[in-house]
Parts: structure tokens; C-alpha cells; sequence
């Protein structure tokens, strides 16, 4: 099944496998295993470089509702967010600093 989302994703970029593995830094081989169901069982490194590059989240390039539950306005700023450099631990202590502050304010 993640294999049938990466292909059609990519395909609907109209990016090539190997562009894919170009910019996302997986072996064009693994990709291509993983497109045709060899390759079941990616990392969650594998599919951060790769649902980077297709500018969606791990969900979305897992489960197929969860993409069209998103916004195209959250997807740039989830796009923007990820290629900023700031780390997941950043950006959860970020969100958690809001969350106390908004707390504070009630």
C-alpha cells in the first residue's frame, strides 16, 4: 500500500524515480522495490526523505484520508516548516510553549 501512495505521488508530480531518489537521497533501487510492493516495511527515516520531497506528511504518504483531511494552506506551511531547518523537537517545544501560554491566559 505505501508503495501504490509513493508511486501515485509522485507520478501526480510528474517526477521520475530517479529524480525522487535524487533529491530525497534514497537509492533509485529502493525506491523503485518499494513502488512495486518488494519493499514493505520502509524506516520512518526512508519515509520523512520521501514525504518531504512530495511536500506531504508521513501520514498523508501512509494513509490516503489523511492528505485530504489537510488543507492546501496547512500542506505549505507543513512544506515550509519542514524545509526550514527547525527539528521536530523544536518545533513540539514550540507548540508546547503555545499550548502553556494559552492556558496561562484563560
Amino acid at each position: 500500500m505505501i508503495g501504490y501512495r509513493v508511486k501515485s505521488l509522485r507520478e501526480e508530480k510528474k517526477m521520475s524515480i530517479s529524480e525522487l531518489s535524487k533529491k530525497s537521497g534514497v537509492a533509485k533501487s529502493y525506491i523503485s522495490s518499494l513502488e512495486r510492493n518488494l519493499q514493505t516495511n520502509p524506516t520512518i527515516l526512508v519515509l520523512e526523505k520521501i514525504a518531504s520531497i512530495l511536500c506531504i506528511t508521513i501520514d498523508a504518504l501512509l494513509y490516503e484520508q489523511a492528505d485530504q483531511l489537510m488543507d492546501e494552506e496547512w500542506k505549505i506551511i507543513m512544506k515550509d516548516i519542514m524545509g526550514s531547518g527547525i527539528s521536530k523537537e523544536e518545533m513540539r517545544e514550540f507548540i508546547g510553549e503555545r499550548k502553556c501560554a494559552a492556558l496561562e491566559n484563560k
